[in-house]
């Protein structure tokens, strides 16, 4: 029951969501992992400064239905990471088409 509850507990504050108001919302949905890291790749970087997107940690499905609501919202989403990219698609918030990679690290940036 200990081990259920740690693995549980594990996966269930992953990302990392903050809604940012301003003329149009601005959501920064990110993998808690990758919080005040940055990555290059050739002339390209991506970086997840704790200033921008660390926010609520918050399960997969809270994040989901978050998103969907937002969406609803006409907000912008910037989402970083395998965990929140995943989720938004779950939630139809991007397409496999809009997914990029810097040094093997997802991203969407989604304008509405």
């Amino acid at each position: 029951m200990v081990q259920l509850f740690a693995e549980l507990g594990a996966n269930s504050l992953m990302l990392s969501i903050k809604i940012i108001k301003s003329y149009r919302d601005v959501v920064t949905v990110c993998d808690t992992k990758l919080i005040g890291k940055k990555f290059e790749e050739d002339r390209f970087q991506l970086d997840v400064k704790e200033s921008f997107y660390k926010g609520e940690e918050t399960s997969l499905e809270k994040a989901k239905k978050i998103m969907q609501d937002m969406k609803k919202e006409d907000a912008t989403f910037n989402i970083i990471g395998e965990k929140s990219v995943n989720t938004a698609l779950k939630a139809g918030i991007i397409s496999k088409q809009g997914i990029n990679k810097i040094q093997g690290i997802p991203f969407a940036l989604i304008l509405l």
